[in-house]
Parts: structure tokens; sequence; C-alpha cells
């Protein structure tokens, strides 16, 4: 009987690999057909597949016409967050993280940088969380005037 997947040369070879998972101890479990990929589907129609996201949380939305800490504003895993800040004001807001609570908050950084700082109205992505039950706040220092302020998803 010929091999359906002959090799050839120059290689001489081919690189084997096989699908796993763990089994019920945690030892690997080569997936054949005794041992299939252990999957269940939730329809008869195995078409008939809706995705499924978790619904947006109420948006974080105020004035603020001195300094104030707006919060806590709990994001979605794995979707942008958008902030839009208006009005006529002078000063900073700052995007503050926190994963106790509210207890202890950080400024948010990307690569060990400053990120999420405004000094002027804006209306655009500013963060995505990946860590469920991290809370976002805003540090609102106002030297003049009053921000209007919305964080959604």
């Amino acid at each position: 009987m010929p091999s359906p997947n002959p090799i050839k040369t120059p290689a001489g070879y081919v690189p084997a690999f096989a699908l796993g998972y763990p089994g019920p101890q945690g030892e690997l479990e080569i997936v054949d057909s005794s041992k299939p990929l252990p999957v269940s589907i939730s329809s008869t129609d195995p078409l008939a597949v809706t995705p499924y996201s978790d619904p947006a949380p109420v948006p974080l939305a105020g004035s603020a016409p001195s300094s104030i800490v707006a919060g806590p504003y709990a994001p979605v895993s794995g979707r942008p967050v958008m902030i839009t800040l208006a009005g006529t004001w002078q000063g900073t807001v700052q995007i503050m993280r926190s994963t106790d609570g509210g207890a202890t908050k950080h400024p948010v950084t990307v690569g060990g940088f400053s990120w999420g700082r405004y000094t002027t109205n804006v209306c655009e992505p500013c963060w995505e969380e990946q860590e469920a039950g991290a809370q976002l706040y805003l540090d609102i220092s106002l030297v003049s005037g009053a921000v209007d302020y919305r964080i959604a998803q």
C-alpha cells in the first residue's frame, strides 16, 4: 500500500506533532479516535453558534467643578475603554487603576511611561483592561473651570 504522505528529499524527515489536553489527574492525554478532544456543543445545530460578550457596564459620567476622584468604573475585560473630557477647564485628569476595591489606586502606565494623563478635551480609547475585577478611577485636579467627563465601553 503506498504511503499517503511520502517523505521526499532533500529533507528526508517530517516534524510530527500531536494535540493533547489534561487528563483526569492532569497528565497529558493525546487526542485520537478513542480519546477525542473534550468539547461540548450547546445546540443541536453546530452552525447556530451565537457569540456572547458581557454587557457593557454603566458609563461613569459627570461634571467636576472642583478637584475630585471619580469612580469606580469596572470595565469588561478585553474591550477598549473610551474617555471623553469636555468643557472649559485647566488642570489634569489622570486615569487610575485599582485591584483592591479602591483602597490603593495607581496611575496607569504603558511600557513604564505615564499613560492616561490629560490636560485638554479628548474623545478617544484610553485603556483596555485584561484583569477581571479591576476598577478605573479619574483623578481630576482642576486649576480653574469645570470638566465634563465620561468613561464607557
